[in-house]
């Protein structure tokens, strides 16, 4: 049997998911965690464990693809459930990737190229053991690009259809790339004018063929309206009705994206770049201009593929079209930077148009070799781009896979989990899950906790005496504290707006402190 026969790639794809396995359990045994697995895991264990109302939880955390996938695995474990997702998801990238090699190229070279990307591709290895949604992001963005590129191909409306479904998914697996589809509005035009039987070639000609004839004209503006229809009627209609869904339980359109305790990235993503720009070594890294040159540096394969497809306009303008919507994030999120991911979208792009026009290459075995010239030096830059990146995290990741040092960013938080685990089962701890959720993450049980999803939360946080026996407070120290309203802050107002309540510190650490509240005339614990 060939490598590219079904059984083969099924098996292929069985080993990555195991090295994958093997990468992400390695290092969650060093306590390698971020903030995005943490955030899944606890808003699961509400889902699963919590009491009272846990409709909003299930329905409004996202990106919600993503938490959804998560919290399946949970069965087998709650810490290891984001891993699992992460090795089995990239492990199904790799078998769709693999299989669309089998269907277009009668060449089992291109699928051993394939198997060392995601073998020794540092974003393929950080996609796959760090516990992040990012392999979500490339299945659909692969599959979105896969059917525009078949529906070049064939012009058959079933394959735009499929890519608007892809579109949708991919929006809610990471809400930014709503703004893919500005950009694909004029090239929407480009599309429509090539599909039109004429004997110009050039697409200027083409529309002004078109504009001078009623019969052309009409039929462009009818197949043009029917595309924006098809492509953009979903994913547009999905996000209506899911801000809708916001606005009747949450009073807010925007509350999936501007909560903390809807989504992880709104404070982590203002922390990182605080961090950064405060550290008096730094330098900007991301300036605008030279923003699409790091991509091509980061992925050379892409202007192979731009070179490939150079005697169709129109789908050279698709494979630009990512380049313009990492330029439009730069600008409009300027208070964060690019994360990896997006660099990542990159290196799948280019392989897929490698896939689509590799038969026309007529020097077979000189293009292989520069494809794998091209490997290498994107496994060079791939590591040097995660080593170097301006967001904590993903530096920390080269940093435990590497050093194979045990991971201490979440010791804090670990060491508070474990003194809640410590006390009395009937015990009430008030906690704000808005900057605490990686404390909840490592509790055993989260009964005992009153968190902001509960409704009696902001009265046991005016009246704590009343509702809570303990109350975990962010330090001075603590980088997030000005995010939350149980600081050293909120024990001062209460001391003085409740007189009768005495707070006794029982546990500390740097970022934390566990208080115990006390009421005059009662016993101390």
């Amino acid at each position: 049997m060939k490598l590219t026969g079904t059984i083969y790639l099924a098996i292929l794809t069985l080993l990555l998911v195991i090295y994958y396995l093997v990468c992400g359990i390695y290092l969650n045994n060093l306590n390698y965690y971020n903030h995005e697995s943490l955030f899944y895991i606890e808003k699961a264990k509400i889902v699963f464990e919590g009491l009272g109302n846990r409709l909003k939880v299930m329905g409004l955390t996202t990106p919600m693809i993503p938490f959804y996938t998560t919290f399946i695995f949970t069965i087998f474990s709650n810490t290891l459930a984001p891993v699992l997702a992460s090795a089995i998801g990239t492990g199904v990238l790799f078998y769709i990737i693999a299989s669309t090699v089998a269907k277009r190229l009668n060449d089992e070279g291109y699928i051993w190229l394939l198997l060392v990307i995601f073998l020794l591709h540092p974003g393929i290895i950080y996609t796959a053991a760090s516990g992040k949604s990012i392999y979500l992001i490339l299945i659909f963005f692969f599959l979105f690009f896969l059917n525009l590129f078949k529906f070049y191909r064939s012009n058959t409306t079933f394959h735009v259809s499929i890519a608007s479904i892809c579109l949708v998914m991919l929006i809610f697996c990471d809400y930014k790339f709503i703004w893919l589809t500005l950009f694909f509005l004029p090239l929407v035009l480009s599309i429509t004018l090539h599909s039109l039987n004429l004997g110009e070639q050039e697409s200027i000609f083409r529309l002004f063929l078109s504009f001078n004839s009623p019969s052309l004209r009409r039929k462009l503006i009818n197949k043009t309206f029917a595309l924006y229809i098809i492509l953009f009627s979903l994913p547009l209609v999905a996000v209506l009705c899911y801000k809708l869904l916001n606005l009747t339980h949450a009073n807010d359109l925007n509350y999936f994206a501007e909560s903390p305790y809807a989504t992880w990235n709104v404070l982590i993503d203002k922390l990182s770049f605080d961090q950064q720009t405060t550290n008096t070594n730094y330098k900007i890294p991301e300036i605008s201009v030279l923003l699409s040159a790091r991509v091509v540096l980061f992925c050379p394969m892409i202007l192979i593929a731009m070179y490939l497809f150079r005697e169709s306009t129109y789908q050279v303008l698709t494979i630009l079209i990512p380049f313009a919507f990492i330029e439009f994030l730069h600008i409009k999120y300027d208070k964060v930077f690019l994360a990896y991911q997006y660099y990542m979208i990159f290196l799948i792009l280019a392989y897929l148009c490698v896939i689509f026009k590799a038969h026309t290459v007529k020097d077979q075995k000189n293009f292989k070799i520069l494809l794998a010239f091209t490997v290498v030096f994107q496994l060079y830059f791939g590591w040097y781009y995660l080593n170097t990146s301006s967001i904590p995290e993903e530096q920390n990741f080269v940093k435990v896979l590497f050093n194979r040092e045990e991971d201490d960013k979440q010791q804090d938080n670990i060491d508070v989990a474990n003194y809640l685990n410590s006390l009395p089962s009937d015990s009430h701890v008030l906690v704000d899950d808005a900057i605490a959720y990686g404390v909840i993450a490592f509790t055993n049980d989260i009964k005992p906790l009153i968190m902001p999803y509960e409704s009696n939360f902001l009265s046991a946080l005016e009246s704590p005496d009343k509702y809570a026996d303990y109350v975990v407070v962010a330090t001075a120290k603590n980088v997030v504290s000005g995010y939350t309203q149980l600081n050293n802050k909120y024990i001062v107002t209460i001391s003085q707006t409740i007189p009768d309540i005495n707070f006794r510190k029982v546990f500390e650490t740097n970022d934390w402190v566990v208080y115990r509240i006390i009421t005059n005339g009662s016993e101390p614990f």
